[in-house]
C-alpha cells in the first residue's frame, strides 16, 4: 500500500468512528423501541435467556440443544419483526446502520480490503498529490488530436502510446519519462493523464513544478525546526511510486538546485521508483544547465518524448473569445 502508517492509522481511525457512530445509533433505537413496545424488550430478553439455557444443554452433552436453539431463535425473531412492523417500524429498524454495509464499516472483507477502503486510500493519494484540481480537467477524456498536424500529430500520437503502455506496465517495469518540446505542446497535460490513470490505480503520485520541488528540498535541508518534518518531506519526494517534475528549467538555476535535482534523480532510480520530467528546454540547453550526470542519468534512464508545434494553450484562449 503506497500510504504510510501514520496516513493508514488516520484512515482507520475513521472507521472506529464510523462504528461507534454505528453502535450509538443502535442503542438509542433500542432504547426508543424498549420505551414503545415493552413487549419488544421481553422478547430479547427471552434470546438471551434461551440462549445461555441451551448453552448449558449443549456443554452437558445435550446434542439436540444447538437445534433447538436455532428453532427458537428463529421463532422469536419472526415474533419481534411483527412487533415491529405492528407499530409501524420497518424489520430491520434494530439491525446496526453502516456506512458501508459490505464491510460492516470495518475496511476490510474475510481479510481482503473493501472497495470503500481503496476509496478512502485513493482520495488520500490524491489530496497529496498537489494536482487534486488540476486532474478535474487534464485527463484522457479531454484528449483531442484536432491541435495538432502532420510531424506533429505523429509526435504527439507517439507520446500518447508511450504513455499508455507507461501505465500499462507501470507495476511490474520501473520506466521514466522525459517530455521536452516547444510551450503549450501537451507536455504537462500527458503528465497529468499518467498520473490520474495511476492515482486510480492506487499508487502515490506526486507533483512539483520544479520551482516548487527545489523550495521543498530547500526547506527540508536548511529549516531545521521540524527534522522529523524534513525527513517526511524527502521520504515523499524519494519514496512515492511515481513524481512529476513539471517545466523544469523554469527555477533558478544554481549549484543547490542541480545538487538537489541530481541527488533526488539518482536516489529515486536506486530505489527503482519513477518519474517523469517536463520541459520545455532542448537536449542541448539541458546539458549547458545542468552538470553532465544529470544530462547523463536522464538521457540513459528515460523514455525521452519530443512534443512540437503551436502553442495549445494560447490556440484555446483565441478559440474562446
Amino acid at each position: 500500500m503506497p500510504l504510510t502508517n501514520s496516513q493508514y492509522d488516520s484512515i482507520m481511525r475513521s472507521y472506529e468512528e464510523k462504528q461507534r457512530r454505528a453502535r450509538y445509533l443502535l442503542a438509542e433505537r433500542t432504547k426508543l423501541i424498549y420505551e414503545k413496545i415493552p413487549a419488544y424488550e421481553q422478547l430479547d430478553r427471552q434470546v438471551s435467556s434461551i440462549s445461555i439455557q441451551k448453552g448449558r444443554q449443549l456443554l452437558n452433552g445435550d446434542a439436540n440443544a444447538l437445534s433447538e436453539l436455532k428453532e427458537e431463535l428463529k421463532t422469536l425473531s419472526r415474533q419481534r419483526a411483527i412487533l415491529l412492523r405492528e407499530n409501524g417500524y420497518p424489520d430491520d429498524y434494530l439491525a446496526p446502520v453502516y456506512e458501508c454495509g459490505k464491510c460492516s464499516d470495518t475496511g476490510y472483507i474475510d481479510g481482503r480490503k473493501c472497495s470503500c477502503l481503496r476509496a478512502a486510500e485513493v482520495e488520500l493519494i490524491y489530496e497529496q498529490s498537489h494536482i487534486k484540481n488540476l486532474l478535474e480537467t487534464e485527463n484522457f477524456s479531454q484528449l483531442s488530436y484536432s491541435y495538432y498536424e502532420g510531424e506533429h500529430l505523429e509526435k504527439f500520437k507517439k507520446a500518447v502510446q508511450i504513455c499508455q503502455n507507461f501505465i500499462k506496465s507501470f507495476n511490474s517495469d520501473y520506466q521514466n519519462l522525459f517530455f521536452y518540446g516547444t510551450v503549450g505542446t501537451g507536455k504537462s497535460f500527458l503528465s497529468c493523464c499518467v498520473a490520474k490513470e495511476l492515482i486510480d490505480m492506487g499508487n502515490l503520485v506526486i507533483y512539483f513544478s520544479a520551482a516548487q520541488l527545489f523550495d521543498t528540498l530547500s526547506k527540508s535541508t536548511f529549516e531545521k525546526d521540524s527534522k522529523e518534518a524534513a525527513a517526511g518531506i524527502a521520504e515523499d519526494v524519494y519514496g512515492c511510486d511515481l513524481l512529476i517534475i513539471d517545466d523544469l528549467g523554469t527555477e533558478l538555476t544554481n549549484s543547490f538546485v542541480s545538487s538537489q535535482l541530481f541527488s533526488c534523480l539518482n536516489n529515486r532510480f536506486l530505489r527503482k521508483k519513477s518519474t517523469i520530467i517536463t520541459t520545455n528546454l532542448s537536449l542541448s540547453e539541458l546539458r549547458d544547465r545542468y552538470s553532465d550526470r544529470i544530462f547523463s542519468r536522464i538521457t540513459s534512464n528515460y523514455e525521452v518524448c519530443k512534443l512540437t508545434g503551436n502553442d495549445i494553450r494560447m490556440k484555446k484562449k483565441t478559440d474562446r473569445k
